[in-house]
C-alpha cells in the first residue's frame, strides 16, 4: 500500500485531552515515534504517561488500538450522512458527498496528527493489514447503508469500494502535500478523476 490511511480519527485527538486516555494515547504516538510500534511495550506506554498497565487497558484494548480508536465514530458518521442523503443524489455522489463532511468535521483540524500516524503504520505490515481490515469493514457498512436507500447490488458495493478508493487517494494526496489544502478538495478531485475514467467513450 502506498500509503497509511487514517480511518481512526476523532476531532478529541487533535489536542490529546489531559486526562488517563489522552496522556496515553499521547505516550504511546511518541514512543512509537522514537523507538518503532514493533519496539514499544504496553509497560513502556503507561510508564511514560505517569499511569499504570491496568489504566492503559481500561482505554485500550491492546497498543494498536491507540491508532485505530475512533473508528466507530467514523464509520457511523458515514453511515448516517449516506441513509441521510437527498433521494435524488446516486449511490456514488451519496458516498462522495458524506467523504467530504467528513473530511470537514473529523480531518482538516488535525493534518498533523493524520502525518505522524500514517508513517507509523506505513512502517508496520501488521498495522497496514490492521488497516485495510477496518477500510473493508468501513466499505461494507457504506454499502448496507445504500441498500438500506434501496439502491440494488451489485451498485451498493461498487458504489461503496469506489468511495473507499477515493478516499484513500485523496488521503494520501493530503497528506503528502507541502501545503495544508482542505482533504474535501482532494476528495471531490478523486470523484472527479473516477468519474472521468467511467464515462463511456
Amino acid at each position: 500500500m502506498a500509503g497509511a490511511v487514517i480511518i481512526a480519527y476523532h476531532r478529541s485527538m487533535v489536542r490529546w485531552e489531559p486526562g488517563a486516555k489522552g496522556r496515553l494515547g499521547e505516550a504511546a504516538m511518541e514512543l512509537f515515534r522514537e523507538r518503532g510500534y514493533e519496539n514499544t511495550t504496553v509497560a513502556e506506554i503507561a510508564e511514560r504517561a505517569g499511569l499504570t498497565e491496568r489504566t492503559f487497558f481500561r482505554h485500550y484494548a491492546d497498543k494498536r488500538e491507540v491508532l485505530f480508536a475512533g473508528m466507530g465514530e467514523v464509520q457511523e458518521f458515514l453511515v448516517t450522512r449516506v441513509s441521510d442523503a437527498p433521494a435524488e443524489l446516486p449511490p456514488i455522489e451519496a458516498v462522495a458527498e458524506a467523504l467530504v463532511e467528513l473530511a470537514d468535521t473529523m480531518f482538516d483540524a488535525a493534518r498533523d496528527f493524520a502525518i505522524r500516524r500514517q508513517a507509523i503504520v506505513a512502517a508496520n505490515a501488521e498495522l497496514r493489514e490492521r488497516e485495510l481490515s477496518k477500510l473493508a469493514a468501513m466499505g461494507s457498512a457504506v454499502a448496507a447503508a445504500l441498500r438500506g436507500r434501496g439502491v440494488s447490488e451489485p451498485a451498493a458495493s461498487l458504489a461503496a469500494e469506489a468511495g473507499v478508493a477515493i478516499f484513500k487517494v485523496a488521503f494520501e494526496r493530503w497528506t503528502s502535500r507541502a501545503g495544508p489544502l482542505p482533504l474535501a478538495k482532494y476528495i471531490r478531485e478523486s470523484a472527479d478523476e473516477l468519474a472521468l475514467l467511467t464515462v463511456r467513450r
